[in-house]
């Protein structure tokens, strides 16, 4: 007879050609079975959270783009500086942490399940809540005798046992320290970097992207820190908190924006000023909400290591989008100004994607704890397929939607012209950015970190040569050209461990 788990799993996970992971139970890939529920549930507030803040970027963007394209140019200009110099801490300090948790919380389970089964085979009690409501039996000595009618019906009120997680005090540490020292890098040195991505001493961009870039980056150890948090959650595979959060705070930005844009006429400033009081508002939220569940123990160094491997893996592909914006803004304040439009939305819809990236990273790495391999197949396989699906429906939408919705954005005939030639760009690329994405959080949850980090650099090497020759070629069009084939190398990287069965996939080998 079959039981649950084979029909959960009902293939073998040995398979001569590691490759057909990519198409295992592809006719169930829309089934809600525990699987596909698990997924669901992990995964769809894990990307309205990370669309979130996009969301409410595309809304300043929006607000801004109505002072005029200077301005617009230069807060993009400022936004790409401030998000690429925040991946570089961001992305290692989330994705380790959301491992890290993800293995520490199984283990304990584990072990609290371990014990809580001797106790039953030994024929000790194990008190519920239950027990303090219906009379039962004492175990005293091996000896049973019932409690008396009084202390029987007693309720006692058991608090929820908060969890030993050494790692979410790590995150929370080194969070807050390269939180500091981001904003003391981009306040110091706001001016040499603007102009290092192209916005020189006499540009009229300069002022307003160093006004809205100096205030912004008040906020970036709040930043640090609430990702660092939303990893802990990832973790614990809680993925609505971190939404609420998100969400609450993305809210108090959109109203806060015409407020002090408009009302109190600080233009751009007003934007940085909105941003930054909605990043310390989901900060405190998380904290609170972390502190009620976790006790925040000494931190634990394992952190460190992974950290670096990961941080050399993001700042190869910070550099790239990076250098990416750089070449736009070179090219003038029109340019940059629909590269940010583009890029804004490229991000964002891409950004769906890791929702799904999020769910397989934290089963994943649970699945691993456990040694559950038969699981780690069968979340590979639907997350990539899930992927595969999003992206194809993005694609859809955004090549259909996009030339319409770019009017939100600016209404100068110039920059939406050029909007116009990204399009086919940013919609054909989703399905590209959703594998990608998604291949990323299946190596992280099987602690491939290595391998990432290294394989990353290569791509990072072959596209930066391809931005460099396209981009004085092609102008506008070259820049996306190559962050179409930086898209296209980062997924085959992920493409290749596993379709190869290496690393800790060896196992698909048999």
């Amino acid at each position: 007879m079959m039981t649950e788990e084979d029909d959960l799993y009902p293939s073998s996970v040995k398979m001569r050609y590691p490759i057909f992971i990519f198409f295992k139970d592809v006719r169930h890939v829309f089934k809600l079975d525990e699987l596909g529920s698990e997924i669901a549930q992990i995964a769809l507030p894990a990307a309205l959270a990370l669309t979130a803040d996009p969301i409410a970027s595309l809304v300043d963007t929006a607000f801004i783009g109505q002072i005029g394209a200077v301005e617009l140019a230069a807060v993009g200009v400022s936004i790409a500086l401030f998000n690429q110099v925040s991946r570089i801490a961001i992305f290692p300090l989330v994705s380790v942490t959301t491992s890290f948790v993800a293995e520490e919380d199984t283990i304990g389970r584990v072990s609290s399940e371990a014990q809580e089964s001797d106790y039953v085979e030994t024929g000790s009690c194990v008190d519920t809540e239950s027990n303090e409501l219906i009379p039962q039996k004492e175990c005293i000595e091996g000896t049973y005798r019932p409690k008396t009618l009084g202390s029987s019906f007693d309720v006692v009120k058991i608090e929820p046992e908060r969890r030993h997680i050494p790692s979410a005090s790590s995150a929370l540490v080194i969070g807050g320290i390269l939180g500091l020292l981001q904003a003391l890098f981009l306040i110091s040195g706001a001016k040499p970097l603007l102009n290092f991505m192209g916005i020189s001493s006499d540009s009229p961009m300069l002022n307003p992207a160093q006004q809205y870039l100096t205030l912004r980056s008040l906020g970036a150890p709040a930043v640090l820190l609430s990702l660092a948090m939303q990893g802990v959650f990832r973790g614990f595979k809680d993925t609505k908190t971190p939404l609420y959060a998100t969400v609450a705070g993305d809210v108090a930005n959109i109203i806060l924006d015409p407020i002090f844009m408009f009302v109190f006429r600080l233009g751009v400033s007003g934007a940085a000023i909105a941003h930054v009081i909605s990043q310390y508002l989901i900060s405190v939220i998380l904290l609170w909400k972390l502190m009620s569940q976790v006790d925040l123990l000494p931190p634990s160094l394992k952190h460190l290591y992974f950290g670096f491997l990961l941080l050399i893996r993001v700042m190869a592909v910070t550099f790239c989008i990076t250098l990416s914006a750089s070449m736009a803004a070179r090219l003038g304040s029109t340019s940059m100004a629909a590269f940010q439009v583009c890029l804004q939305v490229w991000l964002a819809t891409s950004l769906l994607a890791d929702g799904l990236a999020v769910a397989g990273q934290a089963i994943l790495a649970s699945s691993f704890a456990r040694k559950d391999n038969e699981k780690a197949t069968a979340t590979a396989s639907r997350v990539l397929q899930l992927g595969l699906v999003l992206g194809l429906i993005l694609a859809v939408i955004l090549g259909g939607g996009l030339s319409f919705g770019a009017k939100l954005f600016t209404k100068d005939a110039d920059v939406l012209r050029l909007i116009g030639t990204g399009i086919p760009f940013v919609a054909a690329t989703q399905p590209i950015n959703s594998l990608a994405f998604v291949f990323d959080g299946v190596n992280f949850g099987a602690s491939d970190f290595a391998y990432s980090a290294f394989s990353l650099v290569l791509v990072a090497i072959a596209s930066i040569i391809c931005l460099c020759i396209l981009s004085s070629t092609h102008g506008f069009i070259g820049l996306w050209i190559s962050l179409t084939i930086y898209m296209s190398l980062r997924a085959f990287a992920g493409f290749w461990r596993i379709g190869t069965g290496t690393g800790p996939w060896k196992f698909l080998r048999g």
